[in-house]
């Protein structure tokens, strides 16, 4: 380990919020690149078909959902029937199979219990109402919607911590990527939107 940092030109760093206030505080002077936790969301219209569910499970569970690209929370209109999604979640059951993620889903499971709070499962998942963008290892936030406008402006006002949205093409007045996609981004995908090479080659 290094007690201090000398003869640099720029900085890369990654961690999480709180970490991110420590380089700002001790690098912020230099040229950087800062990055945050971000997650992904979906925007469900609520006439998705179950194979559009299932390949949103890709975007859920890849990764065991610790990708800053995992879909973390989902909105989905007032009045939603969430048993499709269930049904469709439950195809990836195999998940608990792996003993830390089945650890962390049993954990929950009884931490909702005890809390006495309202949450569904379908013995792979949970799915909880909760505004934040970050959900716990085996579980899923949700958050309703009455209006795709209403959620339009909620992104708008949270996307320095969005990476990116799943949900159909033209349902939401912006870029999206299809269900399934979100782990697959193209070499102009850039993460948090920065491109590192453009960077570095301007210094």
């Amino acid at each position: 380990l290094t007690e201090q940092l000398r003869d640099f030109d720029a900085v890369i760093a990654t961690g999480s919020n709180n970490s991110a206030r420590y380089f700002e505080a001790y690098f912020g002077k230099y040229p950087n690149i800062i990055r945050k936790n971000r997650n992904a969301i979906a925007v469900l219209a609520g006439e998705e078909s179950a194979e559009e569910l299932h390949e949103l499970g890709k975007d859920i569970f890849q990764y065991f959902g610790l990708g800053c690209r995992n879909v973390s929370k989902i909105y989905v209109p007032r009045g939603y029937d969430f048993d499709p999604l269930l049904e469709a979640l439950h195809e990836y059951r195999e998940i608990v199979l792996h003993n830390k993620y089945k650890n962390n889903f049993d954990y929950n499971y009884a931490f909702y219990l005890l809390n006495k709070e309202d949450f569904k499962a379908n013995g792979c998942i949970l799915l909880r109402e909760d505004a934040s963008l970050q959900s716990r290892i085996a579980s899923l936030h949700y958050e309703y919607y009455d209006k795709p406008e209403q959620v339009g402006r909620e992104v708008e006002s949270r996307q320095e911590d969005i990476q990116c949205i799943v949900a159909r093409e033209g349902f939401l007045k912006r870029a999206v990527l299809p269900f399934g996609k979100a782990q697959q981004p193209e070499l102009w995908d850039y993460a948090d939107g920065v491109d590192t090479m453009q960077f570095l080659l301007k210094l």
